[in-house]
């Protein structure tokens, strides 16, 4: 059995309930049990229950067949000759489903009853089998506008859940043979709100209505002149049920509205990358939900610290390794992090900049592996031609981590890899920018780059003192370096000198 028939199954299982519970159960017991019948009006009645119902039934089967078709169409071809917009037209017939079946309750199904029935229920008053007046037929109208209302409702709930598998199917088909999602293109949105309005008002206010209807004809039939009284007592009580039934049912609403709203905020939150766990205060199934968001959350806090955390070796390992190629300049890379991470803090920056500012200063001479080794290892003086091959591993390095594609968050550390040797007076390279057109990150690695190249040995020389070194940054504040860095690093680096003392 595919699910097509499956479907069919539900369908008609889920209308022979609901027609015992409405028409023969509600309907029935409300005609037969509220008028005094003899036993040939019994037999009448019958008669035109009986006949009603056949003609109904066959006005609903053709209308069926015709709400049923795009969807048999579907599974009735072989899958190789089904084409995009079959699917298509078939997952919206399956979407408008529920609808169509309320369309059907309360015209085929209710005129073909109610029509039929009015027809003979006139032949059989003025043929002399049944005695009762004329307007009782306007009152079983009522009834049995109430009993296909009641009918509809229950189809409705009924047919939505057993569409949901064929939905899924249909999207599955769609998705295989051509790639596309047919819910993407979905013509119908049903809020919950209203359904939750109409079920509880309807719901509450059948059983007075039905109620009512039926007394009154009793009384009609007892006593005609206590009708006006019975009248504008039921219509006060109608009245406050329906005001009650209203406000009940704004409270349900409010209550699942609350917590799905807050749900989609926080969803929305994680989209913009803000990873926060929910508060749960909920006591029923909200509260598996929220749980299952925080579990959520937490599992992609974790797989996050694991990511910084690989990141966070990867770029090291990279520094390491760089720095091996020379060993005189072993650590160099490290260490210009740290100062560059101190300067940063001093000028009391983001936390989020200060990591992208550590990972661009660890990788700021990764260009060098694009360098020859007798250029790049060579002790003594460089000719022109040497140093303008120097000159370019700012511009490789930007290329190499470029190459392998970083995510839009680490393009940041990009500028400090380029632009690390760029002079305030504009006298750097690569591109001779000058001042503020200079990136930040790369004004501030280049002090703290200069300081270790200044203090590092060398093999033709020793590395400086710390004082001389700030001396010399000192003295090319606001030509060579950026004089807040320089401000900002020497400030720092007394604190830590100070407490190191200590």
């Amino acid at each position: 059995m595919n699910t097509f028939q499956q479907f069919q199954r539900t369908i008609i299982k889920n209308y022979l309930l609901g027609s015992l519970i409405a028409v023969f159960g509600v309907g029935s017991v409300f005609i037969f049990q509220t008028l005094a019948l003899r036993q040939l009006e019994l037999i009448a009645m019958g008669s035109i229950i009986f006949l009603s119902l056949v003609t109904m039934f066959s006005f609903e089967f053709l209308v069926y067949k015709n709400h049923i078709r795009p969807m048999k169409e579907v599974y009735n071809k072989e899958k190789e000759s089904i084409g995009m917009d079959s699917l298509l037209s078939a997952y919206q017939q399956a979407e408008m489903f529920p609808l169509l079946t309320v369309k059907r309750i309360m015209i085929p199904h209710f005129l073909g009853l109610a029509l039929p029935s009015t027809a003979l229920t006139v032949i059989f008053i003025k043929s002399g089998f049944l005695s009762f007046p004329y307007f009782y037929i306007f009152y079983a109208w009522c009834g049995a506008f109430l009993v296909a209302i009641l009918h509809a409702l229950i189809e409705f709930f009924l047919t939505f859940k057993a569409c949901h598998r064929l939905q899924k199917d249909l999207i599955w088909r769609s998705v295989e043979h051509f790639g596309v999602d047919p819910s993407n293109h979905s013509i119908l949105f049903i809020s919950l709100k209203q359904k939750i309005l109409a079920a509880s008002l309807f719901l509450a206010l059948f059983p007075i209505l039905l109620f009512s209807l039926a007394s009154q004809i009793r009384l009609s039939i007892a006593d005609p002149t206590l009708l006006v009284d019975y009248w504008k007592w039921a219509g006060i009580l109608i009245l406050i049920i329906a005001l009650l039934a209203f406000y009940g049912a704004v409270l349900i609403f409010k209550s699942i509205e609350e917590p799905v709203k807050e749900l989609v905020s926080r969803f929305e939150k994680v989209e913009q990358g803000q990873v926060v766990p929910a508060v749960n205060t909920y006591t029923d199934e909200f509260s598996h939900l929220f749980s299952g968001f925080n579990h959520m959350i937490e599992a992609i806090n974790l797989r996050d610290r694991k990511n910084q955390k690989l990141l966070d070796q990867f770029f090291a390992v990279v520094a390491a390794t760089l720095d091996a190629r020379d060993p005189y300049t072993a650590g160099h890379s490290k260490r210009v992090a740290e100062y560059s991470v101190l300067i940063a803090r001093q000028c009391k920056w983001p936390i989020d900049d200060i990591d992208l500012l550590k990972k661009s200063a660890l990788l700021h001479d990764i260009g060098k592996i694009g360098i020859r080794d007798d250029v790049l290892l060579k002790e003594g003086k460089l000719t022109d031609d040497e140093f303008a091959q120097i000159k370019r591993y700012p511009v490789i390095g930007e290329e190499i981590v470029k190459g392998v594609e970083i995510t839009e968050e680490l393009l940041p550390i990009l500028p400090g890899i380029k632009h690390h040797h760029e002079r305030i007076d504009g006298l750097g390279y690569p591109d001779r920018l000058s001042g503020e057109n200079i990136p930040v990150f790369g004004r501030l690695i280049a002090v703290a780059d200069a300081f270790d190249a200044m203090t590092s040995d060398r093999p033709y020389r020793r590395g400086m003192p710390y004082e001389k070194a700030f001396s010399i940054l000192k003295e090319g504040k606001g030509t060579q370096w950026d004089q807040t860095f320089v401000d900002a690093f020497i400030r720092g680096m007394d604190a830590k000198l100070k407490q190191t003392e200590l």
